[in-house]
């Protein structure tokens, strides 16, 4: 049996990050790798390679954002008991 989230999960932004992406000083390239991180995360339903998650509560992970994680951190919860389903970018630690 597959399971029903191999075709993606919505990914939202929380109020915060939805602020942060509306600055006019962030920087077009980090504007950019949230953007592309907001694809890869909601087509891979959160499981992303690379990410990283807790042991104690993977249904939060972390992904770096950049070619090499130079851009910053995002940090995202899989929500899959919510209804609608969906995955939001809690935080973004821009460096």
């Amino acid at each position: 049996m597959s399971d029903p989230y191999d075709e993606g999960l919505p990914c939202v932004l929380s109020e915060t990050v939805a602020q942060l992406m509306m600055d006019p000083s962030l920087p077009p390239e980090v504007f950019g790798a949230i953007v592309a991180a907001m694809v890869t995360i909601g087509e891979a339903a959160g499981r992303v390679p690379g990410s990283t998650a807790s042991p104690r509560r993977p249904q939060q992970r972390r992904l770096a954002l950049g070619a090499e994680g130079e851009l910053g951190i995002a940090e995202y919860v899989i929500s899959r008991d919510e209804n609608p389903p969906q995955i939001v970018i809690t935080h973004v630690l821009v460096y």
